[in-house]
């Protein structure tokens, strides 16, 4: 079965309501779309929402680069040979995760629709459901608590809470949410990069009553090392993020003495399903926990997230919240959420549904 055509652009999807994180405040978000329709009539979709903070890549890029003549070479190719066209096209875009992340995603759900299976039964299903976290930003106590009601009358019970501006009232919130939830509610943190050693230390002394359950990326990328002079034990509760961009980064993260004991694989950080998947066998051999996360991002790219995770026996953690508060997207299905709780549907390729 070849591949017929290829179709990409551009979709600014707005949010329900803005929120702020220790470096940015987003209102709405921009994402890539790439289509790629088979011989057959069968049309896979990707999508791609990648942070230039972080990687040095937008979504305008994205598009630049999907709509050059390498992806449109692949118009003829064998979509059987899905692994393969991924494999060239990270030599072609070694710099570009966005770019390969969409790419990576359609050919994997052409390529399941194709075979009539979802992609994480091909890898092999481990996981069926999990919960997920969902996000607070950073804002004051009582607008901290209002949210967090809000998501608890949803079903959820397990928060991740943005902090990094401000040690005090960032233990202040957490202390509250653990006052107001008892042991009903699991809490996690998002430093994004906000703190130094200090503010870590003091954070942790604060909050040592509070449980929470794992920090993501305290200090700044670059800064590995000083993580080195925290126990073992603190270091086992910490989630390497921006820190973690891909195999390599893996690799070299996972030599020990090990500063993180858990990853944050995102797709728009690593380039796509089967990139992740090298990153996951890496950490497996490491004794390191998987912990999947995602920017603000299409119901496309947070199920093929799912799938991969869910194909993952040292999954221990979701973070797939990105579609959640989209006021618009341009899919359905994907995935379900139940109390909490998601799971992949048992939709062939991503089990994906276009609203238009």
């Amino acid at each position: 079965m070849r591949i017929k055509s290829i179709r990409t652009y551009l979709r600014n999807l707005a949010l329900t309501k803005p929120y702020t994180i220790a470096y940015q405040t987003t209102s709405d978000v921009e994402n890539v779309f790439l289509e790629i329709e088979l011989d057959n009539g069968m049309v896979g979709l990707g999508a791609a929402n990648p942070s230039p903070e972080v990687v040095g890549e937008s979504p305008e890029q994205a598009l630049q680069n999907l709509q050059g003549e390498w992806v449109s070479s692949l118009v003829g190719k064998d979509i059987r040979l899905f692994q393969g066209l991924i494999r060239e096209g990270r030599q072609q875009f070694a710099k570009a995760p966005g770019t390969l992340a969409a790419l990576d995603i359609a050919l994997h759900d052409s390529f399941g629709q194709y075979l009539g299976i979802p992609i994480v039964q091909f890898y092999g299903q481990k996981i069926h459901s999990l919960p997920t976290s969902v996000t607070i930003g950073i804002m004051n106590v009582a607008d901290t608590l209002a949210e967090a009601a809000g998501y608890y009358e949803q079903g959820f019970r397990v928060l991740k809470v943005k902090t990094g501006l401000n040690v005090a009232e960032d233990s202040e919130r957490i202390i509250k949410l653990r006052e107001t939830y008892r042991h009903t509610m699991t809490i996690r943190v998002d430093a994004n990069q906000g703190y130094s050693l200090t503010d870590l230390a003091l954070f942790q002394e604060a909050t040592a009553e509070a449980a929470v359950e794992l920090i993501e990326q305290p200090l700044l990328v670059g800064q590995e090392e000083d993580l080195l002079r925290l126990p073992d034990a603190i270091r086992k509760r910490l989630a390497a993020d921006e820190s973690l961009k891909g195999p390599k980064a893996a690799l070299q993260l996972a030599q020990q003495p090990q500063p993180f004991g858990i990853y944050n694989i995102k797709l728009m950080k690593c380039g796509g399903i089967r990139a992740a998947l090298d990153m996951a066998t890496i950490a497996e051999a490491a004794g390191i926990s998987l912990f999947w996360g995602c920017n603000d991002e299409s119901r496309v790219s947070i199920t093929a997230a799912l799938h991969a995770a869910f194909a993952c026996p040292h999954t221990r953690y979701i973070d797939l919240d990105g579609s959640f508060e989209l006021a618009e997207d341009i899919v359905s299905g994907g995935f379900v959420v139940e109390n909490g709780f998601m799971r992949p549907t048992a939709g062939a390729g991503l089990g994906l549904s276009r609203l238009e």
